[in-house]
């Protein structure tokens, strides 16, 4: 089978951090990056914190895993990007001035250090150890097409995400952390939904990369997905105890195509004069 120029390989790679062990964590993405590579990725995502663990106890502990944006861990991800001639999409708890921290997301790529992105909207008590971001999601041009990128409770906020799209997103990539919870026998989990839901409703493709294993009381959903412009899921896990990485080639400039009907697209179709005033609260 011939495959088109345009299509590009996209993993997620579902793995479980070590809490407040860079180092560790290091090696288990370095390994994970290596396989996805081999495999025929180029755009690697990887979870929400991946290089410190989620459940962190305070500040004061996430200050001692935290790093900077010329530190160790977006080093080794830029080195294996130039390497591989990958894009690399990760999760890290980043160090700020004045002995704060975010919860950021990298986007690097064989040019280096493209973006990084801080959670605007933090999930239950994120709130009492990390600064929340002020910007909106970046828009990158790539080798690959025009990625993007925010951290899982950010997808709960349609406007938000419709902003990359309205930039020009292809791809959106999402490192997430969802901690499991009860929900009825056989139905899937709302998050997974949404991302189906924002990706539809945009036209853009998405790639949420979870997390999985247990961690200070907490398990995870492991619901790792990746969604087609349609909002149809392509390749995704439902399983919070399995680190495995998923794929799917797609041709993202399927994303550009916003029409939905010979009379209909996604963004022409918008009223913003009808509803600017509404949502401004």
């Amino acid at each position: 089978m011939t495959v088109a120029a345009n299509m590009v390989k996209v993993a997620c790679c579902q793995l479980a951090p070590y809490i407040g062990d860079a180092n560790q964590n290091r090696t288990l993405t370095e390994e994970a990056i290596r396989l996805a590579a081999e495999q025929g990725a180029k755009i690697i995502v990887l979870p929400e914190l991946m290089q410190s663990g989620y459940v962190l106890k305070d500040r004061d502990e996430a200050l001692r895993v935290a790093e900077t944006q010329d530190g160790p861990t977006l080093s080794l991800w830029m080195a294996l990007a130039q390497e591989l001639s990958l894009v690399i999409v990760g999760g890290f708890c980043e160090s700020l001035p004045d002995q704060r921290v975010a919860n950021s997301a990298a986007l690097v790529s064989t040019e280096g250090l493209l973006a990084v992105y801080r959670k605007a909207h933090l999930w239950d008590r994120e709130h009492l150890i990390f600064e929340p971001g002020e910007q909106p999601p970046p828009v990158v041009e790539t080798m690959f097409g025009r990625l993007s990128m925010m951290i899982c409770y950010d997808l709960e906020f349609p406007e938000w995400v419709r902003l990359p799209a309205l930039q020009g997103a292809d791809l959106l990539c999402v490192p997430v952390n969802w901690p499991d919870a009860l929900r009825p026998s056989g139905v899937s989990p709302a998050e997974v939904t949404r991302v189906q839901a924002n990706a539809s409703v945009n036209r853009m493709f998405i790639a949420a990369c979870d997390r999985c294993g247990h961690e200070r009381g907490v398990d995870w959903i492991g619901g790792s997905v990746i969604v087609d412009a349609d909002g149809y899921r392509q390749s995704e896990i439902l399983d919070g105890h399995q680190a495995m990485t998923i794929f799917s080639s797609i041709d993202l400039t399927e994303a550009r195509n916003k029409r939905v009907s010979a009379h209909n697209d996604v963004h022409r179709d918008r009223r913003p004069s009808l509803y600017a005033g509404l949502i401004n609260d």
